[in-house]
């Protein structure tokens, strides 16, 4: 079976190497994100790359509300799988599977009709709505592929295999910027170019995923009877997944308030809100990446009742973040205005003059971004997901409130809009800290077992 046993061993070592290939993983993701805007930027212009930029939220508002979802599934079957209990594991698993496809079928119904008017709702100018539009249908069309291949690579992380989604990850990236290049330089499709390529990459990574497991993870395949719905772990799924959701649909909500906020001062401004925030999402991945992991790990501990190796995995996953927080950092401040032109050429100046300013903003606070994912890990992987979504409340409204009142003061304008991200963060951290040094999230297992209680008694 491919999986990793991360009750045992260095927790940072263990940590490390299940973070890597989720990395790498996540920066072919990136690029395949990016390679859209770039390529819709420098080929097609300004205009094309706002109208990817503006879809955006709304495209992770629906995302959002499956995948937090498929996050709770993957709480727990690690924790079953960390106690040994293979048999709920294969129940845990068909019953996420069979919750994903319909979910799913609903999402992209709804992602199909409210499209539109949500692009409306958010103040899109005229030039650049129709396009936006072609974009999300399209993208919403393909999207059941987006929502298999993250629960299959959910499944696979939860088992310790963060190793194989990057595979297909890889293969899918190469496939969508082949056909990015093809679909807009060569036949001139433009905007709707590059969703048609996004949807044959997800398409390619769900179905080879979907095989790989079938054939070499035993765990995945059921025989009549074991392919069920139970719908106590549904519950148990849902409690932990859906705070989640919500969480992340809150975020995308925010995202699409500042949206409008950032549409309300023109395409310039739109197009540097979009190249920034590619690049910032692309910087940010190995933070975000090592919350995951720890995410992973804290599931698989506490289902063994080793409580003590929880508080091992977090300080050593710390001390890596702020080290690569501040490097990453110093590198996006410092090349900024190299990296925005990898979306727009070098005539662009206010473009480029834009997404600068708002990368050396942000940069500079990374290291709070870190330990909010971090911490949030933690109690996302003990089963505490309420915390996480309290933390996205808080965050939202520090970086909404203070970005639509500093863009008000004229001599600050949309810089407004770039001072509300690491306000919200900073502020936010101090949400799960407390909770993380008040001990209350241990009671948030899923598993109980003796070990468990045992450890939870001496306090370690």
């Amino acid at each position: 079976m491919v999986s990793k046993d991360m009750t045992v061993g260095s927790p940072a070592k263990l940590i490390l190497a299940f973070t890597l290939p989720m990395f790498i993983g996540s920066v072919f993701q990136q690029v395949y994100n990016m390679a859209d805007s770039a390529i819709v930027g420098r080929f097609v212009g300004p205009n094309a790359l706002a109208s990817v930029g503006t879809s955006f939220p709304v495209i992770f508002l629906l995302a959002s509300m499956l995948m937090g979802l498929t996050m709770g599934a993957g709480v727990v079957i690690s924790q079953f799988f960390g106690a040994k209990q293979l048999d709920k594991v294969k129940r845990a698993i068909s019953t996420a599977l069979l919750f994903q496809l319909f979910a799913g079928m609903a999402i992209t119904v709804m992602g199909l009709f409210i499209s539109r008017p949500l692009l409306v709702l958010l103040r899109t100018p005229p030039e650049i709505i129709n396009d936006s539009a072609t974009y999300m249908r399209i993208f919403f069309g393909g999207s059941m592929f987006m929502f298999a291949y993250y629960g299959f690579a959910a499944i696979l992380r939860a088992l310790g295999d963060s190793k194989t989604p990057l595979y297909f990850m890889i293969l899918a990236n190469v496939v969508n910027i082949g056909l990015d290049l093809y679909f807009v330089a060569v036949m001139g499709w433009g905007v709707a170019g590059v969703a048609w390529a996004t949807l044959i990459a997800q398409a390619l990574s769900a179905v080879t995923c979907g095989i790989y497991l079938y054939v070499k993870v035993p765990l995945f395949r059921f025989s009549r009877s074991e392919f069920t719905f139970d719908t106590e772990i549904l519950k148990t799924m849902v409690r932990i997944g859906l705070p989640t959701s919500v969480q992340q649909s809150l975020a995308s909500v925010g995202m699409m308030a500042v949206q409008a906020l950032v549409n309300s001062f023109g395409s310039v401004t739109m197009a540097a809100f979009t190249a920034a925030g590619r690049m910032d999402s692309f910087a940010m991945m190995p933070i975000m990446n090592m919350g995951m992991a720890i995410s992973t790990y804290t599931g698989q501990n506490i289902g063994a009742g080793k409580i003590k190796r929880i508080g091992e995995g977090l300080k050593a996953t710390l001390i890596m973040v702020v080290i690569s927080s501040a490097i990453i950092g110093f590198l996006v401040f410092t090349f900024g205005p190299q990296l925005i032109q990898v979306f727009i050429t070098a005539e662009h100046v206010d473009v480029i003059s834009q997404g600068v300013d708002y990368m050396r903003t942000v940069s500079i606070f990374y290291i709070a971004f870190g330990v909010l994912m971090v911490v949030n890990g933690v109690l996302r992987g003990a089963g505490d997901a309420m915390i996480p979504m309290y933390t996205t409340v808080t965050s939202l409204l520090v970086r909404v409130g203070v970005a639509y009142w500093l863009s008000s003061i004229p001599s600050i304008g949309y810089r407004g809009i770039w001072w509300g991200i690491p306000a919200g963060w900073t502020l936010a951290s101090i949400v799960p800290v407390y909770r993380y040094l008040s001990g209350k999230w241990r009671e948030k297992a899923v598993v109980r077992g003796e070990m468990f209680a045992n450890a939870t008694a001496a306090g370690e």
